[in-house]
């Protein structure tokens, strides 16, 4: 089974019509024609059966099509790899990261490796954990930032820094004492709560750290990004469990509070093994570290200010 049938049965698949199909593959409908009369005599039977002036798979093709579409999308990603390594030197710096991060302190942290090192090429895009380490493996990107670890053997977490879960709630719902305090679990108990897609690890943490709960919050509004929750929160739609980057950058609107039993949040620099930083990369990973570590140590005053408010 050659590279190129694969090809020409991913784009039959696709397009329907050997015309399309020809289309999609820049070549012409003869040539496609011969194409896949020679894949079928090498197979020794028909990859498609013509109805209706469409092609549809054979019975032989129904059992080997996990396997090919399995194949072709290894190509695609080695096809990928090999444009963003010949690319890659044209780009200075190309981040990925989390959604609630690129809200939360990758705008500062720009701030300051523009101010450190002057006008710096950088590229940045936004995707869920388990995209973002791909991206780096086909070096669509060169850092992740990210809170959680990533399980993929070539891809290295650094943690950068560590806050504590927190809850966030509309300014005025805690005076006092009481705002400068953790929050024992137990207070979110048939609270009115904004809850966070469980998606991924982070939130099925959270899901999990709920669910001893009894009566359990009361859950109306479901989010997928920790941002959008916080904003809600900010107009007065309940409580929510945020990490704690969100919280320090939840502005005036919103009150914070660590939970209790506490659970720590760890921001990771995710890159891959093979290879070294360069400088500006190294830069920016501590400019990561260092405003992270600076949002997290304003909590405090955060609650205290809001507590006497």
């Amino acid at each position: 089974m050659h590279l190129r049938y694969i090809e020409m049965f991913q784009a039959i698949l696709q397009a329907g019509t050997l015309t399309d199909a020809a289309s999609l593959l820049n070549i012409s409908q003869p040539a496609a024609t011969k194409l896949l009369q020679q894949a079928e005599r090498r197979l020794g039977f028909p990859l498609f059966i013509r109805a209706k002036g469409r092609l549809h798979l054979s019975p032989e093709s129904q059992l080997i099509k996990g396997q090919i579409e399995h194949i072709f999308s290894h190509l695609c990603d080695l096809q990928m790899l090999v444009a963003n390594i010949a690319r890659a030197d044209n780009r200075l710096l190309r981040v990925v990261t989390t959604p609630t991060l690129a809200n939360a302190i990758i705008p500062q942290s720009i701030t300051r490796l523009q101010r450190l090192m002057g006008k710096t090429s950088i590229e940045i895009a936004t995707q869920h954990s388990r995209e973002m380490f791909k991206a780096i493996v086909l070096r669509e990107s060169d850092i992740g930032f990210t809170l959680q670890e990533s399980p993929h053997p070539d891809v290295r977490c650094e943690p950068l820094c560590t806050g504590l879960l927190t809850v966030i709630a509309p300014r005025g719902t805690w005076v006092g004492r009481e705002a400068t305090l953790p929050l024992p679990v137990e207070a979110l108990a048939d609270a009115n709560l904004v809850g966070i897609s469980t998606a991924d690890s982070l939130g099925r943490q959270l899901q999990s750290y709920l669910e001893q709960l009894s009566p359990p919050p009361r859950v109306s509004i479901w989010v997928q990004t920790y941002q959008i929750a916080r904003d809600l929160v900010a107009n007065g739609e309940g409580l929510a469990l945020v990490d704690p980057f969100m919280a320090a950058s939840g502005g005036t609107n919103i009150q914070a509070r660590p939970v209790e039993p506490s659970v720590p949040i760890t921001l990771y620099a995710a890159y891959r093994i093979d290879g070294a930083l360069n400088s500006v990369q190294r830069q920016f990973v501590q400019c990561m570290r260092t405003v992270a570590t600076e949002s997290v140590a304003t909590l405090p005053a955060l609650m205290a200010r809001t507590g006497a408010a």
